[in-house]
C-alpha cells in the first residue's frame, strides 16, 4: 500500500486554532444541531472527535458501525468546523478484553486490573497491537480524504494513568528488548550491577520485571524498566501512526503532557510526531500556577524545537481529578489561554466543549457548562474566540530563548528510584526554584537535554542532573570552554547512564568545567536551615543540603557560615575557556538565588527585564512582525514601554497600562 507523507506541518486551519474535545456520543442527535450553532458562536474552529469511541465505532471484532460519525463529521464540516480525528486506543471496549483477558495489566504486586475504566491495557499484549492497527487503519481508510479532517489524534494522554505492567506478556517483552539493548548476558550483568547483592543472571529467561520484592529492587534494573515501559508504549503509537500514513496524508499528532506526566521520554517521542501537542492542567495547591504553567510551556515548545505547537486540552474552570478542583477567578481563562500562546502555542483548545452529565468527569468544567449559555463561563469562552481571530496574525511566530535549562527525563526516572541519601530530593522543586528566578526576571527560557546543542545559548542551568552520561558532560564542558556560562545545582553528575556512580567520585565528570569536587553529601535534618555568607557580606539561608567541597580551580562565591560544612565552601565559579563554570552545593530558594543570577547575568551579557512582580512578558518574532505578550497575574496595575499597538482593543501607543488580571499583545512598531 502506498505510504503518504504529510503535506503539510500543520492543520489547514487558518489564523490561531479554537476548540476543544467534542464527543456528540455522550448526547442525542438533536444537541449536536445545538452544539454546531454554539461552536460558532464561540468562535470554534476546530474539535477533537472519536477519542472514546472504540466501542461505538468497532461494536464487535471486525465489526463496524460508522453511521453516526458520518452524521457528525458532515454536520461540522457543513457549519465549517474543522476536525482532529482521535483513534480511540486509550480505551478499548468491554469485547476486546472478555476475548482476551491476558490484554490486563498486571501491577507489581501481581494484581490484574479491571475493566471500566481508561488506560488499562498492557501495550506489550500482541492482541491489543492488532487491534489497535485495525481500528486506526478503518478510520484512515474511510476518512483520509473527508473534507473535516485536518489532522489526525492518536490514543490519549498516553501513559496517563501512570502504571508499570508486570504480566508475563511484558516480562517476555521486557527480555527482547534487553537482549537487544545489551546483546549479552555479560554486558547485562556489568551494566545492572548484579556482582552487588548476588544477582548475577545466567539465563535470561531467568530475567523479569522488577516487581514487588522483599527489599529494594536493583535501581539499574528499574531504570532499565522505566526505559522500556516508554519504548512500549511509543511502539504502540508507531504502529498507529503508520497505519493512518498508509491512508492519510494530514499530520498526526498526540498529546503531551509534558510537566505533568514524566513516564514518556517526550524528546523521544516528539522525533515521531507532525506537529507536538501538549495538555496542561492548572495544580490547584500551586499558589502561583501561571509559573508551573509557563513552564509547560516553555517545555512543550523546547520538545517542538521552537516550531508552533498545540495546546490540546486545559480547562476553562475547575477540575474533578485532583484533591481540590479550584475554580478559575473571572479573566484567568483567557490568561491562561494567552499565557500558552505567548510561549508559543498556536492552537487553543480545552477538555471538553461540551461538560458531561454522567461519568468520572461530569464536575469537570468545559466550554459549555452545566450553567448554559447565561453563564460567565460562557461569555469568557466567547470573547476569547473573538480575541484569538483579533491577533490571528502571531500564527507562525516563534520564541527565542538565550537561556536554557536542562529537562532530562531519564535523570529524573533515576534520581526518583528508592534509598538516595534524602527521600526528598525533588528535581520538580529544583527546576521550579531555578526557573521562578529566570520569570520573575523576564528571562525567557528554553529546556534542553545535556545531549543537544547548546551553542546558541548564553547560558545553560543544571537544576537537577542527577543522571549523566560521560559524553554529555563532554558537551557541557565544551559549551563552557566555547564562552557559556553553566550553572550547576547540588545531587548533579552523581550516576552515569547504568544508575552507577561516576568513576572518579561525585560531580567528577563536570569536574574540568567547574574546579570542585564533592567528597561528600551532607544533608541535614528536617526542619533544619544554615547560613551562607556572600563574598559582598551578604547573609542568606538555605535548607535541605551541604556538601563537603574541594576546590579544584574554583574561586569561593559564597561559604557556609554554620552546619555541618561550616566554613567550607558552598557556591563556586571556575573561569574555563572562554566561559564560567558555577556549582551551588545547597538548596536556595528563588529569591536567593539572585545571588547568583546577578553576577551570571552580567558575565553572560543578558539584561533581565525584570517587571513588575506578576507581570509575565514574551515576545515572540515571525514575517508579519514582532509581539510582546503582557499577561498581569497581580492585582496592580502595572505599566510596559513597548511603542505599537495593541491587537485586543487597537489601542495604540508608546506605554500601555496593563491592568490587574488584563492582557496586552502589542504589534510592535
Amino acid at each position: 500500500m502506498p505510504h503518504f507523507p504529510p503535506t503539510q506541518p500543520w492543520p489547514a486551519i487558518t489564523g490561531l486554532a479554537y476548540g476543544g474535545d467534542y464527543n456528540p456520543e455522550q448526547w442525542p442527535r438533536e444537541t449536536w444541531l445545538e452544539d454546531v450553532r454554539l461552536m460558532r458562536e464561540a468562535g470554534v474552529t476546530l474539535v477533537s472527535v472519536g477519542i472514546f469511541s472504540w466501542a461505538l465505532i468497532e461494536t464487535d471484532e471486525g465489526q463496524f458501525d460508522f453511521s453516526w460519525l458520518d452524521e457528525v463529521l458532515d454536520l461540522l464540516h457543513g457549519s465549517g468546523i474543522a476536525v482532529d480525528l482521535g483513534t480511540p486506543t486509550a480505551s478499548p471496549p468491554a469485547w476486546f478484553f472478555h476475548r482476551y483477558p491476558e490484554s490486563r495489566v498486571t501491577t507489581a504486586d501481581g494484581t490484574r486490573l479491571g475493566f471500566g475504566s481508561r488506560g488499562m491495557v498492557s501495550p506489550s499484549s500482541p492482541a491489543y497491537r492488532e487491534a489497535i492497527v485495525r481500528i486506526a487503519s478503518a478510520l484512515a481508510e474511510r476518512y483520509a480524504h473527508h473534507p473535516a479532517v485536518v489532522m489526525w489524534h492518536v490514543h490519549n494522554e498516553y501513559g496517563a494513568p501512570v502504571f508499570d505492567d508486570h504480566s508475563e506478556t511484558t516480562a517476555q517483552a521486557f527480555r527482547d528488548w534487553l537482549r537487544e539493548r545489551y546483546g549479552s548476558l555479560d554486558a547485562l550483568n556489568a551494566a545492572w550491577g548484579t556482582a552487588f547483592w548476588g544477582q548475577h543472571y545466567g539465563r535470561w529467561e531467568y530475567i523479569s520485571t522488577p516487581a514487588v520484592a522483599p527489599s529494594v529492587v536493583n535501581p539499574a534494573q528499574k531504570l532499565d524498566f522505566h526505559r522500556f515501559s516508554d519504548h512500549q508504549l511509543r511502539q504502540c503509537f508507531l504502529a498507529e501512526r503508520d497505519a493512518i500514513r498508509q491512508h492519510a496524508a494530514q499530520p498526526i499528532t498526540t498529546n503531551f503532557m509534558a510537566n505533568q506526566h514524566g513516564g514518556c521520554d517526550l524528546w523521544e517521542w516528539a522525533k515521531h510526531v507532525d506537529v507536538v501537542s501538549d495538555d496542561h492542567y492548572l495544580v490547584a495547591a500551586d499558589e502561583h500556577p501561571e509559573i508551573g504553567l509557563a513552564i509547560a510551556a516553555d517545555l512543550t515548545r523546547s520538545v517542538a524545537g521552537g516550531m508552533p505547537w498545540m495546546l490540546m486540552e486545559h480547562s476553562t474552570s475547575g477540575i474533578n481529578w485532583q484533591p481540590t478542583g479550584i475554580a478559575k477567578r473571572p479573566g484567568e481563562m483567557a490568561r491562561n489561554s494567552l499565557a500558552h500562546v505567548a510561549r508559543g502555542a498556536d492552537a487553543v483548545m480545552f477538555f471538553q466543549w461540551r461538560a458531561s452529565r454522567r461519568g468520572a468527569e461530569k464536575f469537570h468544567s468545559a466550554m459549555l457548562p452545566h450553567a448554559g449559555t447565561t453563564s460567565r463561563i460562557w461569555q469568557e469562552v466567547t470573547q476569547l474566540g473573538a480575541d484569538l481571530t483579533a491577533i490571528a496574525d502571531l500564527q507562525g511566530s516563534r520564541v527565542k530563548a538565550d537561556v536554557a535549562i536542562l529537562w532530562d527525563y531519564e535523570s529524573f526516572w533515576a534520581q526518583d528510584l528508592e534509598w538516595r541519601p534524602v527521600d526528598d530530593l525533588d528535581h520538580n522543586e529544583r527546576v521550579r526554584a531555578f526557573y521562578e528566578r529566570l520569570w520573575r526576571d523576564g528571562v525567557t527560557t528554553d529546556f534542553a537535554l545535556p545531549s543537544h546543542d547548546l551553542s546558541r545559548y548564553r547560558v545553560v542551568v543544571a537544576p537537577a542532573q542527577y543522571l549523566l552520561r560521560q559524553a554529555d558532560a563532554e558537551n557541557l564542558t565544551r559549551f563552557v570552554e566555547q564562552g557559556g556560562t553553566l550553572v550547576v545545582s547540588y545531587f548533579s553528575a552523581v550516576v552515569d547512564e547504568h544508575d552507577a556512580v561516576s568513576e572518579g567520585g561525585f560531580l567528577a565528570s563536570l569536574r574540568t568545567a567547574l574546579g570542585v569536587e564533592v567528597h561528600e553529601h551532607l544533608p541535614l535534618r528536617r526542619g533544619t536551615t544554615a547560613n551562607l555568607q556572600w563574598e559582598n557580606g551578604t547573609v542568606t539561608t538555605s535548607d535541605h543540603w551541604q556538601e563537603d567541597l574541594r576546590l579544584r580551580g574554583a574561586d569561593v562565591v559564597a561559604h557556609y557560615a554554620d552546619g555541618p560544612a561550616a566554613g567550607a565552601p558552598a557556591v563556586t565559579r571556575q573561569a574555563h575557556g572562554s566561559g564560567a563554570g558555577w556549582y551551588i552545593s545547597t538548596r536556595l530558594d528563588a529569591e536567593a538565588l539572585t545571588h547568583v543570577f546577578d553576577q551570571v547575568y552580567a558575565e553572560a551579557g543578558l539584561s533581565p527585564t525584570r517587571p513588575p512582580r506578576g507581570l509575565e512578558v514574551v515576545r515572540r518574532e515571525g514575517p508579519r512582525g514582532s509581539y510582546t505578550i503582557a499577561i498581569n497575574h497581580a492585582e496592580n496595575d502595572a505599566d510596559i514601554a513597548t511603542p505599537g499597538t495593541d491587537l485586543l482593543t487597537q489601542e495604540t501607543g508608546r506605554t500601555f497600562c496593563v491592568p490587574a488580571g488584563g492582557v496586552r499583545i502589542i504589534h510592535e512598531t
